[in-house]
């Protein structure tokens, strides 16, 4: 910005002088000055991530360096009480955390959200007394990696029903048999959280939720994994054959139905904002891409010198700014209202606002960089393919849409 000298009518002169470098302004941006900075990762190490990336998603890979590096930094401990080795961070803190490394590197953060909200909760369930969740915690500390073992071929109604089967021992425990679709982590996790059903009586089933380990017998990972987006999350099948669920391990146990105990309120409350956030991050690295781009792509047009000075392309980059400052705040409040309330009402619009704003943003981010965006050699083809997965995940836009509704005519 330039100040000149008063006018003729004593007024002051302000003009405004665009920068010659590309620079991104926004404070949603990682790119902007002052923003948030990590307690874990320094600059370099989202570089490292950044550059890993893209070789990952070619060569449909787990992201192993990038884990060995995130795992050294205590990451997966943040949660943890300061007593256990964590550094007792909270949901706000954590989801900032993975909305930046989901900025980075999309398919690492949201691989690592299906272990940080089992700690999350397990942490923020010791606390509040719901439950008896130490030993989860204990384990996670010890070095054990945590998995998700929710998504099921057949299963539209998520938490509700399972076709896996449990079926309970006299000791307490429980013999799974069945299928988990979409466990990521799938080469590193040590255990992994599931529920399935119990139907011993078969007038009252119950769904049960417990851990299984890996090197149980009757525990198999089939590599299944080869998908639009998101590739480097391993995500592959894991199969359950008659396998050993220890009683301790069970941590809720509810009927047939949306009838979920107060732990799981907890499970949604630290699920549904991290995975909202990583969304965010994959939006925000795009139109961050858009709005580079637009200031140093030149124009054949006689009227304007960039990209940047189209009236068109300004118009797209506000309505991208607009819906990201949205879901920024949204999926800000949902983190800090995380009281395990059920139905987590803030939570779950949190979900269904970001990922499809998330979608929306990239599209835009896509229309302004044009037709070189969908190169294999841009990483806007990438993130255009990563930011599918979103409304997918359960519960998807279908289950979220009509739940919200039902509860707000005050049918549920």
């Amino acid at each position: 910005m330039t100040v000149t000298n008063a006018n003729a009518a004593g007024l002051t002169v302000v003009t405004y002088t665009p920068d010659p470098k590309p620079a991104v302004v926004s404070p949603t941006s990682p790119l902007a000055a002052g923003g948030f900075r990590s307690r874990y990762f320094s600059a370099d190490d989202y570089q490292r991530f950044h550059r890993r990336a893209a070789r990952y998603d070619a060569e449909n890979s787990f992201f192993a360096e990038d884990f060995a590096e995130i795992l050294g930094a205590g990451y997966l401990k943040a949660p943890l009480p300061e007593r256990l080795g964590g550094a007792d961070v909270s949901l706000t803190e954590l989801a900032r955390e993975q909305r930046h490394l989901g900025y980075w590197a999309p398919a690492t953060a949201l691989a690592l959200n299906m272990h940080l909200y089992w700690a999350g909760s397990a942490a923020h369930a010791v606390t509040r007394g719901v439950g008896d969740l130490e030993w989860l915690l204990r384990d996670i500390a010890a070095g054990d990696v945590f998995a998700a073992g929710h998504g099921e071929q057949g299963n539209d109604v998520g938490l509700d029903d399972a076709v896996v089967r449990a079926i309970p021992q006299p000791d307490g425990s429980y013999r799974i048999s069945g299928r988990k679709t979409f466990t990521s982590l799938s080469p590193v996790w040590d255990q992994i959280g599931i529920h399935a059903r119990d139907d011993s009586d078969p007038l009252n089933p119950l769904i049960v939720h417990t851990f299984v380990d890996r090197e149980t017998p009757g525990v198999r990972i089939e590599e299944t994994w080869n998908a639009l987006g998101v590739r480097a999350t391993a995500s592959h099948d894991t199969v359950f054959e008659d396998a050993h669920a220890d009683a301790h391990k069970t941590v809720a146990i509810h009927p047939v139905g949306p009838n979920y105990p107060d732990y799981i309120g907890l499970l949604l409350g630290w699920y549904l904002p991290l995975l909202s956030n990583v969304y965010v991050g994959i939006a925000r690295r795009a139109i961050d891409i858009a709005i580079l781009g637009a200031q140093t792509r030149t124009s054949l047009r006689q009227d304007v010198d960039r990209h940047a000075d189209k009236p068109a392309v300004q118009r797209q980059i506000a309505q991208a700014e607009i819906k990201l400052e949205a879901a920024v705040a949204l999926v800000e409040s949902a983190a800090a209202e995380n009281e395990g309330h059920l139905p987590p009402w803030r939570a779950l619009a949190a979900k269904e606002f970001a990922t499809a704003t998330a979608r929306e943003v990239v599209d835009i981010a896509v229309q302004v960089v044009g037709a070189s965006s969908v190169s294999k050699r841009h990483e806007l083809e990438r993130l255009y393919r990563d930011v599918r997965t979103g409304t997918l995940h359960p519960p998807n836009s279908d289950a979220v849409l009509e739940g919200l509704g039902a509860i707000a005519l005050g049918l549920a």
